[in-house]
């Protein structure tokens, strides 16, 4: 019997989750502040685990975040190594409520930001 509560319990939960996300509409940073913007670098960093440089109008423009590795480069300009192979990664903004959330494109992992005010776009 327990579990079988267990198993409702946790369909329950995926049904809640899946609601929510069909909440989700594409947003834009609005009024960005120090704290948004320490929010987001927080969120990407961790992430990637690593440090990256965000443009201070990060995701007031477009719901789209595209990273991509800066690679070293011969004094011509070309790629050290050739071409680069890396894939961009993406991250999009969604409004959800009144919630912000990145969404990593990899694998749909979903990050609250604190202190971040954002409209739909």
């Amino acid at each position: 019997m327990r579990r079988r509560s267990f198993a409702v319990l946790l369909c329950a939960l995926a049904g809640c989750e899946s609601l929510a996300v069909a909440d989700d509409q594409p947003a834009r940073i609005v009024d960005a502040s120090d704290e948004s913007r320490a929010a987001l670098q927080q969120v990407v960093n961790e992430v990637l685990r690593t440090e990256v440089l965000l443009a201070d109008d990060a995701l007031t423009n477009s719901s789209v975040l595209t990273i991509e590795r800066n690679i070293p480069r011969r004094i011509d300009g070309q790629p050290a190594q050739g071409r680069n192979m890396d894939t961009p990664i993406q991250f999009r903004l969604v409004k959800n409520g009144d919630a912000c959330v990145l969404i990593e494109s990899r694998d749909g992992a979903r990050h609250y930001l604190p202190h971040t005010k954002c409209a739909a776009e």
